[in-house]
C-alpha cells in the first residue's frame, strides 16, 4: 500500500513552519534519546517551548522506524477497503470503551462550548472521514473490535496495529520525560501518570471527494476545527495535506507534511494540568492546499484520499490531574485555574459530546 503514500512528495526535514506568528519547529529527538545529559536538557527546553507557544512540533529522528510507519499506513488502507458490512460488524459502541469503527459522518469534531449544536452540525456539515479506535488490548469489559475473526488479513491488522501501538507507548513516555525536564520537574515525574498506556491508536482515511463540495459549502471540511482531549497526540500524516492550525492571529496555517517526521501537539488535559502554561491549539482538516508544483494531482475534479494516524496519549485513567508544581502560587504569581479531576472522567466527557 505505499503507492498510497507518496513520500517523494513531502517536504525535506529542514523546513519548519513559520508563518502569522504561529512556529511549529523541527525537533530532533535522538540527542534526548542517546545523549549527554546537557543534550538531553536542550532538546527538553526546546520541546516545552514550543508547547507553550504553538503547542506543536515536528518530532524527527524519534527512533519508530519508517518502514514501520509504511507498513501501518498499507494495513490502515487495506482496513479502510472493506466492504462497509465489515468495519460496520466491528462498530464503535461506547464512550467508555472507546473501541471500533466509526463511520463517515457519525463523528463532529467540535470544542466544548459547541457541544449543544453538534446534532446541526452533523447533518449539514459532517466530517468527511472515518476512523478505527484502538486502545490497550487488556482492559476488562473494554476489548477491542479487531477483524481477525474475519479472514487472515484481520489476524495480520491485528499484530501490526498492537505491535505500533507499544512503540507509540514507549515514545509518548519519553516525550512526557522531556516535557518533565523542560518544566524542572524531576526527568521520572510523569511515569506513574502514564505508564498504563490509557491511550488510543485511531486510524484515519479522509475518502476521495468531489472539489464542488468545497465549493458548494464553504464550510465544509473534513474534520471540524477542534483541539485534542488528552496529554500529547503523535500525528503520522501521508503527504497529501490538509491539516491547519490556527494561528495567534486567527488564522489557519498549513501544518505541511515532512517526511519521516512526526507532528507532536499538546491536548487540552496536558494544557490544563500545566495551568495553561502549556497551550492546546485548536486544529482542523479541510481540503488539500494548492502549491506550486501540485497540478497534476490537482487537475481532476476530486481529491485523492488521505490517510493518517492519531496516537492520542492520555494520562492513566484512574489517576487524579491538578495544576503541576511550579505552575502556580504567590511567588510566581499565578493562581490555580482550575480544580483537579480524574483523567478518566475527563475524557468519557469529552468523547460523549462528539458522538
Amino acid at each position: 500500500m505505499e503507492g498510497n503514500l507518496p513520500q517523494q512528495k513531502c517536504r525535506p526535514a529542514s523546513t519548519a513552519v513559520a508563518k502569522d506568528d504561529l512556529v511549529i519547529p523541527i525537533i530532533d529527538f535522538s540527542p534526548f534519546l542517546n545523549g549527554t545529559p546537557a543534550e538531553k536538557h536542550a532538546v527538553a527546553i526546546s520541546i516545552t517551548d514550543a508547547f507553550k507557544t504553538s503547542g506543536f512540533l515536528y518530532l524527527k529522528d524519534h527512533s519508530i522506524p519508517p518502514s514501520v510507519v509504511s507498513q501501518v499506513f498499507g494495513s490502515s488502507a487495506h482496513f479502510f477497503a472493506r466492504p462497509q458490512d465489515q468495519k460496520d460488524s466491528l462498530r464503535w459502541m461506547t464512550p467508555q470503551s472507546n473501541r471500533g469503527y466509526i463511520a463517515t459522518g457519525q463523528e463532529k469534531l467540535t470544542q466544548p462550548d459547541e457541544a449543544s449544536g453538534v446534532e446541526t452540525l452533523r447533518a449539514t456539515i459532517p466530517d468527511l472521514k472515518e476512523t478505527m479506535e484502538i486502545g490497550r488490548d487488556d482492559v476488562d469489559g473494554s476489548p477491542n473490535r479487531w477483524p481477525d475473526q474475519i479472514d487472515d488479513e484481520g489476524k495480520d491488522f491485528k499484530q501490526i496495529m498492537k505491535s505500533f501501538f507499544d512503540m507509540c507507548k514507549i515514545l509518548h513516555m519519553q516525550v512526557m520525560r522531556a516535557i518533565a525536564l523542560g518544566m524542572n520537574l524531576p526527568e521520572h515525574f510523569f511515569d506513574e501518570f502514564v505508564d498504563a498506556g490509557d491511550n488510543n491508536l485511531r486510524l484515519l482515511h479522509y475518502p476521495s471527494v468531489s472539489k464542488h463540495l468545497f465549493e458548494r459549502n464553504p464550510g465544509q471540511v473534513r474534520a471540524g476545527e477542534h483541539s485534542d482531549y488528552g496529554s500529547v497526540t503523535l500525528l503520522f500524516q501521508d503527504c497529501h495535506g490538509g491539516l491547519q492550525v490556527r494561528s495567534p492571529k486567527g488564522t489557519f496555517v498549513d501544518v505541511t507534511p515532512i517526511a519521516d517526521t512526526i507532528v507532536v501537539n499538546a491536548g487540552d488535559l496536558l494544557a490544563r494540568w500545566s495551568n495553561d502554561t502549556i497551550k492546546s491549539t485548536r486544529h482542523r482538516v479541510v481540503e488539500p492546499p494548492r502549491e506550486a508544483g501540485d497540478e497534476p494531482e490537482h487537475s481532476s475534479d476530486s481529491y485523492p484520499a488521505r490517510y493518517s494516524i492519531a496516537y492520542f496519549c492520555n494520562p492513566n485513567r484512574a489517576k487524579f490531574i491538578e495544576a503541576l508544581p511550579g505552575t502556580y502560587g504567590e511567588d510566581i504569581h499565578r493562581a490555580k485555574k482550575y480544580s483537579g479531576i480524574s483523567a478518566g472522567d475527563y475524557l468519557v466527557q469529552r468523547l460523549t459530546a462528539t458522538i
